[in-house]
Order: C-alpha cells, then structure tokens, then sequence
C-alpha cells in the first residue's frame, strides 16, 4: 500500500511538474513575441525620442496587465513607474529594472538590424539563423534571440509581463503589494536617479527591493547577488609641446606627455597589480565568516585564466570573489598622438588616460579621487581643472588636467537579511538546486540612491545567459533564461514569506 502511495504521489508530483513546464513553455512562446516588438522600438540611451516611443509601449503593456502607471518627470529623461492596486496588509517589492540600451554599430552585428531581432540555434562552435516559422510547441531552449537589448535588460521586462500572465491563468494570489522602476538613462550613468528617488519618495516607499539586471553565475545556476560596486571616473591628460612636432627636429628635446603620463601611472600600482596609493584600501577586511561566503560560490580562477588568456592574475585578492570586495583602479584608455595604419613620427601635444575607479561600500568615491589628485601632486605635477594657459605651461614643467565623473555608490544588503533568506528559498524551491549567493558583484547598477533614501534592503535577481554578449555586438538571450525568468518572477510573486 505504501509503495502503491508513494507511486501514486511520484505520478501526481511529475504530473504537476510537467503540467507547469507546459504552462511555461507555452508562456515562453508569447514571450518571445513580446520582445520580438519591444526590441523592435530603438532604444538609445542618447535619444530622447526612443525613449518615448518605449514608455507609450510599456504604458500599453503594463496597463494591459491592471497596473497603474505614471511617467515620472525628472532632470533628465523620465522614469516610468507601474504599481498593482495596493493592500495595506501586504509587504511591498519595489522592481528596479531599465529599458535603455547601449548604442549600436550596426557594421559589427551578424544581422542587418540590431533592433530587428533574429532567432539562432547552436551550429559548429557558433551560431546558425533560423526562421521562427520553425519554432513549435517544443520550443528548443538552447536556441537564442539576438538584437540590442534582449538581455540587458528588455527581456526580463518581458519576463515579469508573463509571469503576471501566468499568474493571473493559474488564479493566483501575489501575496506582495507590487511596484516597478524602469530607468531610461541607465546606460548613461542614470544620473537624474538620485534627485529623482528624493522627489518621488512617497510613491517608491517599499519593504525591500528587487533589481533584475545582468547574467546569473557562470555555472547557470540560480543567482542571488546582495551587493554591487559603485563607481566613479577620472581622466588624465598630460601635455607636451603646444602643437605635435616632427619627432626627428624635436625628438629628444621637446618632452614627449606620452612618457609622462606612462611614468605616472606606473607609480600608482606594483608589478602584482595592487594600488600603492596610501589609504587606497582602508577599511576594508574579509573575516572569516565572510571568507567561507566567498570561497562557497563556485568560481575557477583557472578557468577564468583559462577563458581570458593570463597567466597569472593580478593579487589583489586571493582568488577571484576576494578581488571584489576590492575597490579598483583601473585604466579603461589610453590614448595620444596616432597608431596603426595613422602613426606619424611626431611628440605628440598630449596624452590622455581614462580611469574608471570601482568602490565598494567601505570606500567613498571623492575621498579615492582626491587620493589619486594627491598622489599626482607628491610626483611633481601641477594638477589642474582646466586645459592650461600658456602662462601655466611656462611656469610649471610636468601638468596633469584631471577631469572628475560623478559618484555611483556601492551598495551591500546582509545576507541573513529575511527578505534576501526568502528569495533565495524562493528559488531554492522553483528550480531544486542550491542557489549561489555573491557579497559583491563586480559591476555598478545605479541602486544606491533606493537603499539611502528608501531604507530598505536590496537585493540582485539576474536572470539572463552570462554569455549574452551585453554592450557588445550579437547582443542575446538564450530562450531557457525565458523560461527561467518567468518561473522565477512566479515563484517570488506567488509565495508567502514565513
């Protein structure tokens, strides 16, 4: 009797598991069509008028799915805001989500229109163009949609659509007051968001927050992320002659500000890659606790070595999770007088380095800045806010302008939070496997202005392939992450908390 019980409940249990994968796989087919005419609208972060054609599309949309929407005016572009009917009773999520994109060169995609999206399947290492008339019932989930900002971030726009869908079809009570953020200058630094957050506090005031953004860990396995690094920017420029000069009448006498400038930098880091700047790393210690967090997410450096093609990565760090935990110095530019098919034997008039500077929530990004001034300065340089004068030139032997970028905050949420032991659970049931947890991601998401206004805890829901390719040409998504996004937005949305 009680093997015929147990056959009985493993029939039912693989019945209601296979019934629910149909109900997906066929949410999935919608969804793919959803985002065939939302990728169809450009949506370049530079122009404004894209952005309005994709409010008037997640205006229809949101509204067809009984959300109440507004489009928040702000110092920049406007956010678009959606909230189901409210209920007292219920814990509120707020979802931080973005629907502008990088721009695109059209020349360096594998398909005419990067805003046309176009339907792949894996073939000899890469990918094959397939027709989506040969797409059926039995979707194929290692296949992918290719076009700008199918992963980063208009799909899982879509995806959370579907799961309201599909929650609506099963009869389902969200036991969650629900909002929804869409930032449109995200790609741009996303810079009216603070002033923006402070405005509309009232309208945002939620229990915790949710950002669906960027891939899920490597392995492909459910992600939960608590925290992010913040960043701000720095350029340098140093100066030679006032115009270039042919090399062979002035070479050797005219001081070269490529030099410079690669003598400077030199003296900001060691051959082991770590920043010499004193007080760069204040503040900053990983316990043990900490320590065992880190080393459970499932990470190679050697593969990682492996898939970049270093031998030896840079110690900052132990291992790749401590490196994060990190703030950065980094140098994303170098440029001065021409290279290539273009070089000419000249000293160049200048030389230029762009610096991005990764923070983490122990460190302030003007206070990095001015460390870094500092330094320039103790290496004999005369630092600058502006081009130089002639009069500056003449008086002072080495200049440095340096140009300051606005500060992204880090941000970092405790991982025994409860709202973060939920969602982890959460997708623990959905999908039956143990879900990575990471302290820090690498990247920066604009979620400071939330957590510092709001008070309320933050967490990183990824949802998409981490080889989707974003802010790059072939921009995709795999159609499995589809399936995984909407299963996840159900599950979160259709649980109780304990």
């Amino acid at each position: 009797m009680k093997k015929t019980l147990f056959l009985i409940c493993s029939f039912l249990g693989f019945s209601l598991f296979a019934q629910d994968d149909v109900a997906i796989k066929s949410q999935v087919a919608d969804a793919i069509n959803e985002i065939r005419e939302f990728i169809a609208i450009p949506n370049d972060a530079l122009d404004a008028a894209d952005i309005d054609r994709n409010i008037m599309w997640l205006k229809r949309k949101f509204g067809d799915r009984g959300f109440n929407t507004a489009v928040l005016d702000t110092e920049g572009l406007p956010l678009f805001f959606a909230a189901m009917p409210m209920d007292a009773n219920k814990p509120t999520v707020l979802i931080y989500m973005h629907f502008d994109g990088q721009s695109v060169d059209p020349t360096k995609w594998d398909q005419l229109n990067p805003y046309q999206v176009v339907l792949k399947k894996p073939a000899d290492g890469g990918f094959e163009t397939v027709s989506f008339d040969e797409m059926d019932d039995d979707i194929d989930y290692n296949w992918r949609l290719f076009g700008r900002s199918t992963s980063d971030d208009k799909s899982p726009i879509v995806m959370l659509l579907n799961a309201m869908d599909l929650l609506k079809k099963d009869g389902k009570e969200i036991p969650f007051n629900i909002k929804v953020i869409l930032d449109s200058e995200e790609e741009k630094g996303s810079n009216p968001l603070p002033a923006a957050v402070k405005q509309y506090r009232e309208l945002l005031e939620s229990d915790f927050l949710m950002i669906v953004d960027g891939p899920v860990h490597a392995s492909e396995n459910p992600t939960v992320v608590y925290g992010c690094r913040g960043i701000t920017t720095l350029t340098l420029t140093t100066y030679g002659p006032i115009k270039p000069q042919h090399s062979g009448h002035y070479g050797n006498y005219a001081p070269n500000p490529g030099f410079q400038l690669a003598q400077l930098l030199a003296t900001m880091k060691d051959v082991d890659g770590r920043v010499t700047i004193p007080g760069y790393y204040d503040g900053i210690s990983i316990d043990e606790s900490t320590d065992s967090i880190l080393k459970s997410v499932p990470d190679s450096d050697e593969a990682i070595a492996e898939k970049l093609q270093f031998k030896t990565a840079e110690k900052v760090g132990n291992y790749y999770q401590a490196a994060l935990q990190y703030p950065s110095l980094n140098i994303r530019g170098l440029g001065s007088g021409w290279v290539g098919d273009k070089a000419r034997t000249i000293v160049p008039e200048s030389a230029t380095a762009e610096l991005d500077l990764r923070l983490v929530v122990e460190t302030d990004g003007n206070r990095l800045k001015k460390l870094v001034k500092d330094h320039i300065s103790k290496q004999g340089y005369k630092v600058l806010d502006h081009k130089p004068s002639k009069e500056e030139r003449m008086q002072f032997d080495k200049i440095v302008t340096v140009e300051e970028g606005s500060v992204t905050d880090a941000f970092r949420t405790e991982l025994d939070n409860p709202y973060g032991k939920f969602i982890v659970n959460t997708l623990n049931k959905s999908f039956g496997e143990e879900v990575i947890r990471i302290q820090t991601m690498g990247g920066t998401v604009p979620i400071a202005p939330f957590i510092n206004e709001l008070k309320i805890p933050a967490f990183i829901v990824p949802v998409v392939n981490p080889d989707n390719n974003q802010h790059s040409p072939n921009e995709n998504i795999k159609i499995g992450q589809l399936a995984y996004g909407i299963k996840a937005f159900y599950g979160i949305l259709s649980s109780e908390m304990n």
